[in-house]
């Protein structure tokens, strides 16, 4: 095992859910584990590319995403540190339906399908636990066409800022620009910005800077997400 190798088990080894592999099991899976240096806005996967395995990010964040036939584009999940997507490349060997682009500079590893396949085969819990981070893929997916479907643009964004309050202080960090978080929500950059407005001049938030958002009524908000 050459020093990157050793390196790339020692990283897997500390991440979910490579963490329940035994040292040979992650030696062979590492042998042929791909580093990928994305700078902002470099594309990592296109549509219709098929991956042969999943990626895993260790460093900056990766958008998920769909292009209509207009052009508009639809944000479905942001990968971050410890993140992994096209799992389900592992299991179907399909085209990637979603593309993959670094929204800052990004280091993530490739996993080969076949050396995946192995892992699962020599050690079940490992498989387990793929299945169930496909699960919780399924479920956010569901969440997420809900969100879009069945509630208002207030009720979305609304339920996104006390989603993502920091504990019982209120305090709100956004993750990423307002225009990628609306089109997670399957809104307008303008309608986003006219509900922030909204709930703004009604005394439920107050903004802080760019990328910070204070909320002063958790309560009503919940009330109103609900």
């Amino acid at each position: 095992m050459n020093m990157i190798q050793a390196q790339t088990v020692q990283t897997l080894a500390l991440l979910e859910p490579f963490d329940c592999l035994d040292p040979a099991t992650l030696g062979r899976l590492a042998h042929g584990v791909r580093s990928v240096r994305a700078s902002r806005g470099e594309m990592i996967l296109h549509r219709g590319t098929e991956p042969g395995g999943m990626y895993l990010v260790l460093e900056g964040e990766v958008k998920l995403f769909l292009i209509s036939s207009a052009g508009a584009e639809k944000v479905v999940r942001l990968a971050g540190p410890g993140d992994t997507f096209c799992e389900e490349n592992i299991f179907s060997g399909t085209r990637q339906t979603l593309a993959a682009q670094a929204t800052r500079s990004s280091i993530v590893l490739h996993l080969q399908r076949n050396a995946l396949q192995a892992a699962m085969a020599a050690q079940p819990q490992f498989a387990m636990a793929l299945m169930a981070r496909l699960s919780e893929r399924m479920q956010e997916l569901v969440e997420g066409m809900e969100q879009c479907t069945q509630r208002s643009s207030t009720q979305r964004v609304a339920h996104y800022l006390v989603q993502h309050a920091d504990g019982d202080d209120g305090e709100v960090h956004l993750p990423c620009d307002k225009q990628t978080i609306a089109s997670q929500l399957n809104l307008t950059p303008e309608t986003f910005s006219r509900v922030l407005n909204r709930l703004r001049r009604d005394g439920f938030i107050v903004p802080r800077g760019r990328r910070a958002i204070t909320l002063t009524n958790r309560l009503q908000l919940e009330r109103i997400a609900a």
